[in-house]
C-alpha cells in the first residue's frame, strides 16, 4: 500500500513563513506561543507510529511540551476523553479506597497486616488508571517517551493483576467450598466415585497460586510490549488475549458457582463476579473489533470511539471487582485464617515493581518502535478485503 507521498521533518513543526512580505528583524511583533494557536492534525500530517486504527483526525502537533499536553486534556482531540475516561475513576477510587482505610469506622488500624491484601489491590487499581491517564496525555511528547508510557501502561495492568491475585488469595478463596478439603473429598468420592484425599491437591494449589499469577504478570508485559514492534500485525488481539492470562486465577470462583450453590452461599460475590466479566467481555470486544470507527472512519474520531468505551467497561468491571473484594474483606475480617505476611503481599509486589521494571529497560533499550500505521492498515483491509462499504470511506487513504 502507498505511503504518504511526504514524511514531515523533525523541524516541520508548522507552515512554513511567509515570503511576500519581509520586515526588518527588530520590527517584527514577537508571535505567541505556538501552543495556543496549533491546529488539530489528519492521520496522515503525523508520523506513522502516532496513527490510531481508523482515527482519521484529531491528532495533536508533534511534538509537543508537557504544558501543551496538559491543556490539550480540555481541548477536542481524540485523546481527550481517552484521559476523562480514566481520570474520573481515579478519583472515584481513590475516595473509595480512602474510605476503607481511614474512614471505614472499624477497629482496624490502615497498617494492620489484615489490610496488606487491600494494600496491594488498591494501588493496583489506582496505579492503573494514573498511568493510562499519564499515557494519553503525554503520548505526544515523542516517539520514545511514547513508547516508555504505554510500557508503564502494560506494566500498571500486570500489575494490577497481580495485585487483584494478592486480594483473591488471603480474601476470597479462603472461603470457597472448592479449596476445603473436608468438603471437597466426600465431594469427589461421591460425584465421581474416586477415592482421592484433596488436601495435597489443594495444598499444592494455594502454593502455587501467587507464583504462577507473578510469572503471568510478567509474561503479559512482556508480549504487550512486544506487541508495540513491527513482528506484531494484530497488537490490539493480542494484549486483549494476554490480559485475558491473569483472569484464570479467578477460576476457583467460576468453579465453585458452578459445583456447589454460591448465589445461595454468597449472592454479593455471585453477582458482581459474573457481571464484571460480562463487562471485561463487552469491554474486549470493542478493544479489538475497533467498532464503531471501523465502520464509519472519521465520525467517532473525538468523542463515541471504541478506546473510549473500552475504558468505560474497564471501569465497570473494576467497580464491580471492588464491591465483592470489600465483601471479601468483611468476611475475613469476621474470622480471619491467618494473618497475611508482609513477604506474602508487600514484598510481592516489590519483586514484581523491580522485574517490570527490568522489562520496560530492555525494550527502551532496544532500537524497534512499532510501525502502528502500517499494522493499523493491515488489520482493516485484512479484515474488511472485499467489503465495499469500507473502502469508499477512506478517500484520503490514496
Amino acid at each position: 500500500m502507498p505511503r504518504r507521498l511526504q514524511q514531515r521533518g523533525a523541524g516541520a513543526k508548522g507552515p512554513p513563513a511567509p515570503t511576500s512580505r519581509r520586515s526588518h528583524p527588530s520590527s517584527v511583533p514577537r508571535s505567541p506561543p505556538a501552543a495556543t494557536t496549533k491546529p488539530l492534525l489528519r492521520w496522515d500530517e503525523v508520523p506513522d507510529d502516532f496513527v490510531e486504527c481508523f482515527i482519521l483526525s484529531g491528532y495533536r502537533r508533534l511534538p509537543c511540551t508537557a504544558q501543551e499536553c496538559l491543556a490539550s486534556v480540555l481541548k477536542p482531540t481524540n485523546e481527550t476523553l481517552n484521559f476523562w475516561t480514566h481520570f474520573i475513576p481515579l478519583l472515584l477510587f481513590l475516595s473509595k479506597f480512602c474510605r476503607l482505610f481511614f474512614l471505614g469506622g472499624s477497629d482496624v488500624p490502615f497498617h494492620h497486616p489484615w489490610l496488606l491484601p487491600l494494600w496491594c489491590y488498591a494501588s493496583g487499581v489506582l496505579l492503573t488508571f494514573a498511568m493510562s491517564c499519564t499515557a494519553h496525555v503525554f503520548s505526544c511528547l515523542s516517539l520514545r517517551l511514547r513508547a516508555a508510557f504505554f510500557y508503564l501502561d502494560y506494566a500498571s495492568i500486570s500489575y494490577y493483576g497481580f495485585g487483584s491475585t494478592v486480594a483473591y488469595y488471603y480474601y476470597l478463596l479462603p472461603s470457597l467450598s472448592l479449596l476445603d478439603a473436608r468438603v471437597m473429598t466426600p465431594y469427589v468420592q461421591q460425584r465421581l466415585g474416586w477415592h482421592v484425599d484433596c488436601t495435597r491437591l489443594i495444598a499444592v494449589y494455594r502454593a502455587l497460586v501467587l507464583p504462577v499469577a507473578f510469572v503471568l504478570a510478567v509474561a503479559c508485559t512482556v508480549a504487550c510490549c512486544k506487541s508495540r514492534t513491527d513482528w506484531c500485525s494484530y497488537p490490539f488481539a493480542l494484549r486483549t488475549f494476554v490480559f485475558v492470562m491473569p483472569l484464570s486465577m479467578a477460576c476457583p470462583i467460576m468453579l465453585e458457582s458452578w459445583l456447589f450453590d454460591l448465589r445461595g452461599e454468597n449472592p454479593t460475590l455471585f453477582v458482581h463476579f459474573y457481571r464484571r466479566y460480562f463487562w471485561l467481555v463487552v469491554a474486549a470486544f470493542f478493544n479489538v473489533s475497533k467498532i464503531p470507527e471501523r465502520i464509519q472512519p472519521g465520525l467517532f474520531d473525538i468523542i463515541g470511539h471504541s478506546h473510549q468505551l473500552f475504558h468505560i467497561f474497564t471501569f465497570l468491571s473494576i467497580y464491580d471487582q471492588v464491591y465483592y473484594v470489600e465483601e471479601g474483606l468483611r468476611q475475613f475480617l469476621q474470622a480471619p485464617p491467618a494473618a497475611p505476611t508482609f513477604s506474602g503481599t508487600v514484598g510481592y509486589m516489590l519483586l514484581l515493581v523491580v522485574c517490570l521494571g527490568l522489562v520496560i529497560r530492555k525494550f527502551l533499550n532496544s532500537t524497534e518502535f512499532c510501525s502502528k500505521k502500517a499494522g493499523c492498515l493491515r488489520l482493516g483491509f485484512s479484515w474488511l478485503q472485499g467489503d465495499a462499504f469500507f473502502l469508499p470511506r477512506l478517500p484520503s487513504l490514496r
